[in-house]
């Protein structure tokens, strides 16, 4: 490309898109890559502040940055996704359907360090909605070599940054544990509150029990839900250290693998995971501490995303919640847009 002066570009191509911004009015494209210009359109371009404009030159060896968007586009995004119109050198990832959103961070870390290009996403392991916004993308300038967009395509050998994990968990337990509630002394407040949480993800409660602190029950009545085909199951109560709360000890006789007891998420230090293998089947067994039923947001809203959509938890991503895992309790919770849980 070579830059003119405005007044002297008449029948030249523009190489590049021209922004008008009119405050309250528009921001957007006056005239887009391609346009030829003409005589009328020289006081428009002065008028938003063009005393100069860059014509297109060919060159086999540079990419122009809304081709260049493109190639960055199909580093992002991957099935059930799909692009916006590219204008002005961006152009955005769009969610086609509801589910987990994955975010390769090691990759787009290494695309935004490449120099000259980048890709914007949002945080990784929350739940999008179809028609979401996902990501956004550019090329800085106006132009780039057409071997950097190559390398830096390698960065993703082919495997996208994102990718969208539909909600497939349908089929839930809950075992609610608690002499105190076994015996009729206090209302079973716990279950309702699960039973709405999974009802966003497309899930209902299949199997439920009550029992008392008896752990040999407790592990007796996990296992019957999954032999009745509990895709998930939750025990409520029993999850401190007392004596006489027996819940983690219920779980770990399953023979389910434990993944974590405790998490360094407040509220939810008390939080257990553990899968129970039946087969080619994975079960995750969690063991609900208090808080999550009685505050709005715990460990429990962190998790139960990646679980419902089947995506294995680890203990080492357990423990990087700590950075982000204090919720404030703020008056207006903008859960998930906060500080609360951002080490996944």
């Amino acid at each position: 490309m070579k830059r003119m002066k405005t007044t002297e570009a008449v029948g030249q191509v523009l190489c590049h898109d021209i922004t008008q911004i009119i405050p309250g009015v528009t921001k957007d494209a006056v005239f887009r890559k391609g346009h030829i210009i003409r005589e009328e359109d020289i006081p428009v371009l002065l008028s938003v502040g063009k005393d100069s404009v860059y014509i297109w030159e060919n060159d086999e060896t540079m990419m122009h940055e809304n081709d260049a968007a493109e190639v960055l586009y199909r580093m992002t995004a991957n099935e059930h996704m799909h692009p916006s119109d590219v204008k002005e050198g961006k152009i955005e990832a769009i969610a086609d359907t509801e589910g987990l959103l994955k975010v390769d961070r090691e990759k787009l870390k290494k695309v935004n360090a490449f120099g000259e290009m980048m890709i914007a996403t949002r945080h990784g392991n929350t739940v999008v909605k179809k028609g979401d916004k996902l990501a956004g993308t550019r090329i800085i300038p106006l132009v780039i070599k057409k071997d950097k967009m190559q390398e830096a395509e390698k960065i993703c050998d082919g495997t996208p940054i994102l990718k969208i994990l539909p909600f497939t968990v349908r089929k839930a337990a809950i075992i609610t544990t608690g002499n105190e509630v076994y015996h009729g002394r206090i209302k079973d407040a716990f279950t309702p509150v699960i039973e709405q949480k999974i009802a966003e993800f497309g899930a209902e409660m299949m199997f439920h029990e009550i029992f008392d602190d008896n752990d040999k029950k407790i592990t007796d009545g996990c296992l019957r839900a999954i032999e009745a085909g509990a895709d998930i199951v939750f025990c409520t109560g029993g999850m401190s250290v007392d004596p006489d709360d027996k819940t983690p000890l219920a779980i770990k006789n399953t023979g389910a693998e434990m993944i974590s007891y405790g998490s360094p998420v407040l509220p939810g230090a008390m939080f257990l995971l553990s899968y129970y293998r039946k087969g080619d089947k994975v079960i995750p067994i969690c063991g609900l501490p208090g808080c999550a039923m009685y505050n709005r947001r715990t460990i429990f809203d962190l998790v139960l995303p990646r679980l419902m959509a089947a995506d294995p938890v680890t203990a080492d991503e357990l423990a990087s919640l700590g950075e982000g895992g204090l919720c404030l309790n703020c008056k207006v919770c903008t859960f998930p847009n906060c500080g609360f849980g951002k080490g996944w």
